[in-house]
């Protein structure tokens, strides 16, 4: 749900996102393993910069499998709006893109309605999504 997210992985893995089919490389949509470089960040956009950049960023989803009889550790550092910032779409990228798929709102009703629902992929997104179907919990 947020802008970014930094994460230092450590060597045993089990970081998953979901890829959608894409004509370019010919994958279809699934799972594939993000394999842990010694050393590396893995940065992860979010929501909020899915939607303050009009949908040019898409927001990764992800999960996390045990892979390993080890245990797992990862150090992830989020960056978020503040409860009271008001989030929509850039307005320079809207001029460039010609319309704003992204209502207005404040972070902190987007933050009440990822936490009020059970999570179902990226619908969350519907909430901010102008044109949806979705009826609003403010």
């Amino acid at each position: 749900m947020g802008t970014l997210t930094v994460l230092l992985q450590d060597g045993i893995g089990g970081l998953y996102v979901k890829v959608e089919e894409s004509s370019t490389v010919g994958e279809n949509e699934g799972w594939v393993e993000i394999p842990p470089i010694p050393g590396a960040l893995v940065i992860n956009v979010g929501d909020t910069l899915q939607i303050l950049s009009n949908g040019r960023y898409r927001s990764a989803e992800h999960r996390v499998r045990t892979t390993s009889m080890q245990s797992r550790v990862s150090i992830p550092i989020f960056t978020i709006p503040r409860r009271t910032e008001k989030i929509g779409p850039l307005p320079e990228v809207v001029e460039l893109d010609g319309v704003a798929h992204y209502r207005e709102f404040m972070f902190e009703d987007y933050m009440n309605n990822f936490f009020g629902q059970a999570h179902d992929g990226k619908k969350s997104l519907d909430f901010a999504h102008i044109g949806s179907s979705y009826s609003f919990l403010c």
